[in-house]
């Protein structure tokens, strides 16, 4: 039965190799091993322009075709586009670029978050430039009418003063077949999220019935800066009440299998990676359209379509909706939309992360040190399965005792394996020991960690968030190594107080285990190997603890690589 424990743990450990390995190509731009998935394109110089006709929505335009970035619809003088003008606007927390062209928002920097490369400047999310597409266009299909192609005149502020709590932008395009859209952009102090309000503006002599559609187009690389030693989601996502949460990756929509709810009057669309997203929302009970479609090559695009009643002639009308794009912030998240807060990825788990965010959100409250906060919630997960522990660490004590005894039955009936097997059930049965009962209780608790792990990778507070000394920023690898090394000798010392595997190799296999898992640590963010080293120390002691009371006392089982 001891045999089968290990062979189990083993299959588990090979496993989890070829899945990491897997990721390790991925992320090196290489074709997977083992399951390999479609490669991603060289990135798009291009952008997104709408469809022509509201007819052209439900198939291959959904409310965009290919349109290189200068390129400007038939429909619009060649003379308007000289116009063209980027527009900068600051606030405490952002600094945005927007296109008159089409009034689009097509680069925001972060002032209060660093660049993964670049510590020592702002991190840019939306952008247009040569290495990265990324933008939130707004416009109007059903008929020859303003789009996010369209020029537009600005007018406004372009910076938050002091003691002013609000900035209003307002681009207005040229009337185009009797209509004139207006979209007013409202930024707020210490907010990310910006309303927007458009206004559909009829000076014709006909009644229109125009839609407005909302979309975010990115290229579908991954972001730089990105680790190569764990993977992270990076595309589009739709929710809806009825759906929920659904991811959609690039390479679906390259396979025109994507599968989301394509009409609704709830949710919003996104594009999402680590640590930032970016979302068109709009209000309950507003009926929507939503798609995800291919643009151009390696270039995608996510949104909702929503119809306006008809317009008269002389008349407007209006919808006001609101475009995120900030970190993601748990607690922002949830109080801006229903399931927004479902961006910061926790995967299937997530009904055990959240809780966990919650605790570790609320220690931090207490301690104001987010490495400490780690500790402190690892320290109270451990009392929580201290007597969980206390069970497993006593089996492995018992298993200790009569180790001896196994190992020189073993030796004695080397020859004979089925007896050997029949003599080592007898000595469990006498000494009443169950080989597998320190795997059970340690396997019951592995979710809950490995829930933890997710928190700790996908919570943006790490980033630039300082522990203590030469910790500066527990979302990045220790400069120094010195956590991982900590890491490794306490897994070390770990595998030294469990009982040897009575086969000699088996024994040695087990002592290069915890060598090859800290390697990776190395690379992990410090946040991460912080919260291993806590879990392991506190497992020393617990189990040194349990030896010494059970009459068995703690010795270094060392290996013997003869």
């Amino acid at each position: 039965m001891n045999d089968i424990r290990r062979t189990i743990l083993w299959v588990i450990f090979g496993f989890s190799m070829v899945l990491l390995w897997d990721q390790w190509q991925l992320s090196n731009g290489q074709k997977a091993t083992f399951f390999p998935k479609p490669e991603v394109a060289a990135p798009a110089k291009t952008s997104a322009a709408p469809a022509a006709s509201a007819s052209a929505v439900p198939t291959a335009a959904t409310a965009a075709v290919a349109a290189t970035p200068g390129q400007v619809p038939s429909s619009v003088p060649a003379a308007a586009a000289a116009a063209r003008e980027k527009i900068e606007v600051t606030t405490d927390v952002l600094k945005l670029s927007f296109d008159t062209e089409g009034g689009s928002l097509v680069r925001t920097e972060f002032t209060q978050h660093a660049d993964f490369v670049d510590s020592t400047k702002p991190l840019v999310l939306l952008d247009q430039s040569s290495n990265r597409v990324y933008m939130a266009q707004t416009g109007l299909i059903g008929g020859d009418f303003p789009t996010h192609k369209s020029p537009m005149k600005f007018s406004g502020e372009r910076s938050l003063k002091d003691g002013q709590n609000e900035l209003t932008l307002r681009f207005e395009s040229d009337a185009q077949n009797g209509v004139k859209l207006v979209k007013t952009y409202s930024l707020k102090r210490g907010s990310y999220a910006i309303d927007v309000k458009h206004e559909v503006v009829n000076s014709g002599t006909t009644n229109v019935s125009p839609q407005l559609y909302l979309q975010l187009v990115r290229d579908g690389n991954k972001p730089a800066g990105e680790s190569s030693f764990y993977s992270t989601f990076t595309g589009p996502a739709v929710y809806t009440e009825a759906k929920k949460y659904h991811k959609v990756e690039f390479s679906d929509i390259e396979k025109n299998k994507a599968e989301i709810d394509k009409t609704s009057p709830n949710g919003y669309v996104a594009m999402v990676q680590h640590y930032f997203a970016s979302a068109w929302l709009l209000a309950d009970g507003i009926q929507r359209e939503n798609f995800v479609r291919k643009v151009d090559t390696n270039l995608y695009a996510v949104g909702m379509i929503t119809p306006l009643a008809d317009v008269a002639p002389g008349q407007s009308k209006s919808v006001s909706t609101q475009l995120f794009s900030g970190p993601q912030e748990e607690k922002v998240l949830e109080a801006l939309a229903p399931g927004l807060d479902l961006v910061k990825d926790y995967g299937w788990l997530a009904m055990l992360s959240k809780p966990l965010y919650w605790l570790l959100d609320k220690l931090f409250s207490f301690i104001q040190n987010w490495g400490w906060s780690i500790v402190a919630l690892v320290l109270l997960l451990k009392i929580a399965f201290y007597w969980l522990n206390a069970k497993a660490y006593a089996s492995m004590a018992k298993m200790k005792a009569i180790n001896p005894k196994i190992m020189e039955m073993r030796e004695r009936l080397k020859s004979d394996p089925q007896k050997m097997q029949q003599e080592m059930m007898k000595i469990y049965r006498e000494e009443k020991v169950n080989p597998m009962g320190g795997c059970f209780p340690i396997m019951i608790q592995i979710p809950v960690f490995i829930a933890l792990y997710w928190v700790l990778l996908s919570s943006v507070e790490m980033r630039n968030a300082p522990w203590i000394l030469w910790i500066k920023d527990l979302s990045a690898p220790d400069p120094f190594f010195i956590l991982p090394i900590v890491m490794t000798l306490t897994t070390l010392l770990q595998t030294a107080l469990n009982p040897a595997p009575p086969d000699p190799m088996q024994a040695k296999l087990m002592w290069f285990m915890p060598l090859i898992f800290s390697v990776m640590f190395f690379f992990f963010p410090a946040g991460l190997v912080l919260y291993w080293i806590t879990n392991n120390i506190l497992s020393i002691a617990q189990q040194w603890m349990i030896n010494t009371r059970m009459g068995v006392p703690p010795q270094f089982n060392l290996p013997s690589f003869k």
